[in-house]
C-alpha cells in the first residue's frame, strides 16, 4: 500500500487561514490582493476537513494582518482559524470573529445610496446568519447579503 501525500510548502513568517468554508477561499484571495497585490499566496481548495466535509486553507507569507484587516476578511469566513507562523512555527492561533459594525471596508451595493454622493465612509450592522453574513447599511438602511460583497 503506498502512502500519497500532498506537499504544501512551509512558510517561515505569515498567516495560514484555515477552516474557511468550501467555495470562500477564492474569496478571501481576492480580498487578500486587494490590500496587497503583491503577496505571495498559496491557496488550497476542497480540502478534506473532519469537521466541516471540505474546507479552503489560504497561507499567506510575510504577512500578517491588522485587526481591520481580519474584519473584513471574517465576512467571508466568520469561523476560520488564523495561524500566525513565525520560524516555521505557529507563535498565536485564533478564531475570526466578526464585529458588530463594519466602516469603510466594503462599499454599499446600493448605487442609490448617499455614501456614494457624500464624503462619508461606508457604515453597516453585521448580523451573522450560520454560515453567512448580511450587511445593513448605515445610510440607506437596505440590508445584503454577503454574496454580494467579493
Amino acid at each position: 500500500m503506498s502512502e500519497h501525500k500532498l506537499q504544501v510548502e512551509a512558510i517561515n513568517r505569515g498567516t495560514v487561514i484555515d477552516h474557511i468554508p468550501k467555495g470562500n477561499g477564492i474569496k478571501i484571495v481576492h480580498r487578500i490582493q486587494k490590500l496587497s497585490p503583491h503577496v505571495r499566496l498559496t491557496v488550497g481548495l476542497n480540502l478534506p476537513s473532519k469537521d466541516m466535509g471540505q474546507k479552503d486553507l489560504v497561507k499567506v507569507d510575510d504577512w500578517l494582518f491588522s485587526e481591520q484587516q481580519a474584519y473584513e476578511l471574517a465576512l467571508f469566513a466568520p469561523d476560520a482559524t488564523i495561524n500566525v507562523i513565525d520560524n516555521y512555527e505557529v507563535v498565536n492561533k485564533y478564531k475570526m470573529s466578526l464585529p458588530d459594525t463594519l466602516e469603510g471596508v466594503v462599499p454599499c451595493p446600493n448605487s442609490n445610496c448617499i455614501s456614494h454622493n457624500e464624503p462619508v465612509q461606508s457604515r453597516f450592522k453585521v448580523f451573522p446568519r450560520g454560515e453567512h453574513v448580511s450587511l445593513q447599511c448605515h445610510y440607506c438602511e437596505r440590508t445584503f447579503n454577503d454574496s454580494l460583497f467579493t
